[in-house]
């Protein structure tokens, strides 16, 4: 996802009885399959306009270059949505499948009304990725790995703050960011810096990550859970450790529904519905994500094949990604910068 894709220009055509609605959307979830009720109920898919991260998207959307039916987006930039006015609440009682939602994934109140203005569909584990063959077990067995001298710059994290945060907020003990002090923002803060000292590169994509592995010129990484299988299919020698002492995190991504619109609310609603329909579970676990739809998701998807997907249950805390407040996601965008310029 994957789904921090590049930015691709221009909208996807269908056909004109499905065209009441626009997705702002990354490029790659345009797959039929994401839909497959819509189609079958309005002869087609919607139009799609793509996007390449959260902050180009909330500029156009804010400025008025597109006017969507609905977006996604990732948990993390879910407040800085809501707060703006740009997004309006979602009817729970018109999706179909909410109350089969993975409650662990449905957040939290980001603007203390008592709205639900983020529907979770989609997500995926991010843990630690190693090279078997160069790197022991026992290395992995805490996040500290990363501090580690003896893999200076042979380690990488993704060029994302979500993620970076993710990791150092685990690393220094805190599991749930919804509620981090300024004392914890800062412990995490001073640990990311101390990781930059031992990083090669920030990956930016997993097709990068995994070359940056393969080619032996990565040996630990903070990664998404599609690095297992896609590696493990190739026959490299990948760990995925998601039971390190201080945990790993979930990503976690969805929709917003757009307060102003040239969509169809009727069809915004369809399209929800169709991506939470249990028919999305299996192709959306083939790409490498987890369905929302928990219902669906366990009874679909067998343990082992979740395990082996990098999805399986764990004995260990985690962090799941959920809305947070806005202020404390702009500082830690900020720092995040500061300690990848080196500062």
């Amino acid at each position: 996802m994957t789904i921090r894709a590049l930015l691709l220009a221009g909208v996807v055509a269908a056909p004109a009885a499905a065209q009441d609605l626009t997705v702002f959307e990354y490029s790659g979830y345009e797959l039929p399959e994401y839909h497959q009720t819509y189609i079958d109920a309005h002869g087609g898919s919607p139009d799609f306009a793509f996007l390449g991260d959260e902050e180009e998207a909330f500029q156009k959307l804010s400025s008025g270059f597109t006017a969507p039916g609905l977006t996604h987006i990732c948990a993390g930039s879910v407040t800085k949505f809501a707060e703006s006015g740009i997004v309006e609440p979602w009817d729970t009682s018109r999706i179909t499948n909410y109350d089969n939602l993975n409650t662990a994934l449905t957040g939290t109140d980001v603007r203390g009304d008592g709205d639900t203005y983020f529907i979770p569909t989609d997500y995926g584990s991010t843990a630690t990725a190693y090279n078997t063959e160069e790197v022991p077990a026992e290395d992995v067995a805490s996040l500290d790995v990363f501090l580690d001298p003896q893999y200076a710059g042979r380690m990488s994290i993704p060029d994302n703050v979500d993620d970076a945060y993710a990791l150092a907020y685990l690393a220094t003990g805190t599991t749930d960011w919804t509620t981090a002090t300024d004392e914890q923002f800062q412990a995490a803060s001073d640990w990311l810096r101390q990781a930059h000292g031992n990083l090669r590169t920030y990956w930016v994509d997993p097709a990068e990550l995994a070359q940056l592995m393969t080619s032996g010129e990565v040996l630990v990484a903070w990664a998404w859970n599609e690095t297992l299988p896609t590696l493990a299919d190739e026959g490299f020698p990948i760990g995925f450790e998601r039971e390190a002492a201080e945990g790993s995190s979930l990503w976690l991504c969805g929709y917003v529904n757009m307060a102003e619109s040239d969509s169809d609310e009727d069809l915004v609603y369809d399209y929800i519905n169709a991506i939470l329909d249990p028919s999305s579970t299996q192709p959306l676990m083939d790409a490498g994500f987890g369905h929302a739809n928990d219902a669906a998701f366990t009874d679909q998807i067998t343990e082992d094949e979740q395990v082996a997907g990098g999805l399986g249950p764990i004995d260990a805390p985690v962090l799941a990604q959920l809305p947070m407040d806005g202020q404390l996601r702009a500082r830690q965008a900020e720092e995040f910068e500061r300690i990848k310029a080196g500062f």
